[in-house]
């Protein structure tokens, strides 16, 4: 049976908006560093081509290794706007992570496990000026940009230092 209709100048409710489907968190590693430090964090923008900061800039100095933090295949290694860029997109999702400026080591097509390295960050290109270098950080759904740290588990996200427990009924060395 249909609802009443709607009164005039009342626009009538749309379809709902779709949520963004959850990003698992198959990161096994962070792409430079151990727990790099991170210098700005993910701002979404309102718009889609509003203001904000579609990544994270983590702190790195020129000639680290930059990582895989999963398993994919490249699918872009090469120069945009004079900066290094390599993105890969990782295994069994329809993610893709994008890494800049960076000196690539790989090439388009190439399979890579979750720890390779993809190239070294670039002496020059970053946007995080003179004083601190860095590695910008993406992620992508289609054209949507998301939070990379999203793919880090809690573990890899909040590791603290190691704890060595008592082992109980084995004997101390003597």
């Amino acid at each position: 049976m249909p609802g009443p209709p709607a009164r005039a100048g009342t626009p009538a409710p749309g379809p709902p908006v779709p949520r963004e489907a959850p990003v698992p968190a198959v990161g096994r590693t962070w792409p430079v560093g151990v727990r790099p430090p991170v210098l700005r964090g993910w701002e979404p923008p309102a718009t889609v081509y509003g203001p904000g900061h579609r990544g994270v800039d983590l702190a790195a100095p020129p000639g680290s290794p930059v990582r895989a933090v999963a398993a994919g295949r490249v699918v872009f290694a090469g120069r945009v706007a004079g900066r290094g860029v390599v993105s890969v997109a990782l295994a069994g999702t329809d993610l893709r992570t994008t890494y800049e400026p960076v000196s690539p080591s790989v090439r388009k097509g190439d399979a890579v496990a979750a720890g390779a390295v993809v190239g070294v960050v670039e002496p020059r290109g970053s946007h995080c000026g003179p004083a601190a270098a860095c590695v910008h950080w993406g992620l992508l759904r289609g054209e949507t940009y998301l939070d990379p740290l999203s793919l880090l588990p809690p573990w890899l996200l909040r590791r603290g230092p190691s704890r060595l427990l008592p082992v109980l009924g084995v004997p101390l060395p003597g």
